[in-house]
């Protein structure tokens, strides 16, 4: 019986050992980066957003930044913007070191029904955004746009400036993403159909509309995706836009490519060979507990 608890008391440490850690929030506060800036859409009601805190773990963090997001921010943005527009999707945004890339989660996943982790990464790299980690969190079922702007917001008050034409086309990418997915394209398939017309758009400089409606329309052959001609004209427009914005797009090939198997949740930062260390680990200590017991 001794045996039996010690190993069983062995067997719980090692587990904590083992797992990573995921919790997100932190004690410590970053003097070079700045603190978190947590973004709230501002027709939350109190309840709603004292639940946004409690998703986003605002009272773990040692201190952030607090501000709202509004239909008038929506328009500093976004050209045609409504300025009278609901906003409930919030975010957290922490600044990252260059070369770190970009982290999103959706730690409401039920609540943000239209926007993938993915499609707010492309959009943001099309903004200029490029390294950050970034949550949003919404109390009910919403599409997660202005999460978007906030975070287009939380960047400037960080300090950072953002070109009000790069956000513009961002949000139009976003818009054509989510347009997409709702009229059946399967939304991880949206992300990463957008970032390969962008990285053909870096590397093949089209010179005219026409070079852009070619690369379009040899990426969705590739991708074996159909659109009604009305669909094919929007995606065309928009990377007719995309293709004119002064961006390196090749420069984020990788990070877009390493992004897919690492925002899916808020397990996604795990390495994708960890649960096999874990199946090994166990393996081991279960023939070690054996041997104790010949």
């Amino acid at each position: 019986m001794k045996r039996t608890l010690t190993a069983s008391l062995a067997l719980m440490l090692s587990v904590g050992l083992l797992l990573p850690n995921i919790a997100s929030a932190d004690s410590t506060i970053n003097e070079k980066l700045g603190v978190p800036i947590v973004v709230y859409g501002a027709n939350l009601s109190d309840d709603e957003k004292a639940s946004v805190k409690k998703s986003l773990k605002v009272d773990e963090e040692a201190e952030v930044e607090e501000i709202e997001v509004t239909g008038k921010d929506l328009v500093t943005y976004i050209k045609d913007g409504d300025p009278n527009a609901r906003m409930y999707s919030s975010a957290k945004i922490m600044r990252q070191d260059a070369g770190k890339g970009l982290v999103i989660s959706i730690v409401t996943q039920d609540n943000i029904t239209q926007v993938t982790p993915d499609m707010y990464a492309t959009a943001m790299l099309t903004a200029g955004i490029e390294d950050a980690k970034v949550e949003v969190a919404a109390p009910k079922k919403v599409t997660g746009h202005s999460a978007l702007v906030g975070i287009y917001k939380a960047y400037e008050v960080s300090g950072e400036t953002l070109d009000k034409e790069r956000t513009d086309v961002a949000n139009d990418e976003l818009d054509v993403a989510t347009k997409l997915s709702e009229k059946g394209v399967d939304k991880d398939k949206v992300a990463e159909l957008l970032t390969d017309i962008k990285q053909q758009i870096s590397d093949k400089k089209p010179a005219t509309k026409e070079d852009v409606e070619k690369i379009v329309k040899e990426q969705l052959e590739k991708h074996k995706i159909e659109l009604s001609d009305a669909d094919r004209q929007l995606l065309t427009d928009l990377m007719d836009r995309i293709s004119k914005l002064d961006i390196d797009f090749s420069k984020f090939s990788q990070q877009l490519d390493d992004m897919a198997s690492k925002v899916k949740d808020k397990l996604g930062e795990i390495d994708p060979g960890f649960w096999d260390k874990v199946k090994e680990f166990f393996k081991g200590l279960v023939d070690s507990v054996k041997s104790v017991f010949q």
